[in-house]
C-alpha cells in the first residue's frame, strides 16, 4: 500500500483470463487515432501471442513491452496533474497502477 492506496496487478486483457500480466501492447486505430496516441492491453505470458496477432492482423500494434519496460519509460505527470502526460483517460493508462 501507498498513502492509503492498494496497488493491484495489472491484469491480462485477454476475454476471461484473470491472470496477473507481464506485457504491455500498445497500438492505436489509425482511423480513430493521432499518430502519437497509444491504448493499452495488457497480457499474460499465455495470450501475449494471440493478443498479438489480433493487434497486428489489423495493423493496430505498435509496440510490446514488458510491464516493468513500460513503467520505467512512462511519461511523467505535468506539476499539479494527477494523470501521465499523454494520457487521454484511464484505459489509456495500465491497469492497475497508481497516478
Amino acid at each position: 500500500m501507498t498513502e492509503g492506496r492498494e496497488t493491484a496487478s495489472p491484469v491480462c486483457s485477454a476475454k476471461g483470463c484473470r491472470a496477473d500480466a507481464a506485457w504491455v501492447l500498445a497500438w492505436n486505430n489509425p482511423r480513430l487515432h493521432t499518430p502519437d496516441r497509444r491504448k493499452t492491453w495488457t497480457a499474460c505470458d499465455e495470450h501475449k501471442e494471440s493478443l498479438t496477432e489480433f493487434l497486428g492482423s489489423r495493423g493496430f500494434l505498435r509496440e510490446t513491452r514488458s510491464i516493468a519496460e513500460w513503467n520505467a519509460t512512462a511519461p511523467a505527470a505535468p506539476a499539479g496533474s494527477a494523470e501521465p502526460a499523454e494520457a487521454a483517460g484511464p484505459a489509456d493508462r495500465v491497469p492497475g497502477q497508481s497516478s
